[in-house]
């Protein structure tokens, strides 16, 4: 009767020996160990990231979003040639910048010649998910442009933008 007892207890035993070893070992495994998906099974879509916005260029190369400026929101072309954001006087009036026509005194060189802007601060100006404070900008005389432009003054302030393969990436 007691030669089956002392058989369990020593199965028992070489099976606690035998578990306590291999946790041993598993905790002992190289971190070069877990398993990473090869380049090819990378996924291929590019996650979301926070204040990331990507536009893609349009027939002509052109680069257009929507801005938004006080909840209103105003389409513009993108010009890293534009030292400030350039607003027709329409898309100015729509979004609540509000000039007189005596404020109508920074002369601006056009490609037709000088025309007289009136300097304005936007508070706070969203492309995407991307928001900058105090913008500078300008609103055009009625009829003296044709698109407002998202310049300079809006784009230095990013952390980053690139181009590549018709795409502009824009980082806040």
């Amino acid at each position: 009767m007691t030669r089956p007892i002392f058989w369990a207890l020593g199965v028992t035993g070489v099976a606690a020996l035998w578990a306590v070893g291999l946790v041993d070992r598993f905790d002992r495994a190289p971190p070069a160990a877990v398993a990473k998906p090869a380049p090819e099974e990378r996924p291929t879509r590019v996650a979301f990231q926070p204040n990331t916005e990507t536009l893609f260029a349009d027939r002509q190369g052109h680069f257009a979003t929507d801005a938004v400026i006080d909840g209103r929101r105003i389409r513009m072309l993108v010009d890293t040639g534009a030292t400030t954001c350039a607003f027709t006087y329409e898309d100015a009036e729509a979004s609540g910048l509000r000039v007189s026509e005596s404020e109508f005194r920074m002369p601006v060189q056009t490609a037709n010649g000088t025309v007289y802007a009136a300097r304005v601060r936007i508070p706070s100006m969203r492309v995407g998910n991307i928001v900058v404070h105090g913008v500078d900008g300008m609103v055009m005389p009625r009829g003296r442009l044709s698109t407002s432009l998202l310049g300079m003054s809006f784009l230095k302030r990013l952390n980053e933008f690139s181009m590549n393969a018709g795409r502009l990436t824009l980082r806040g």
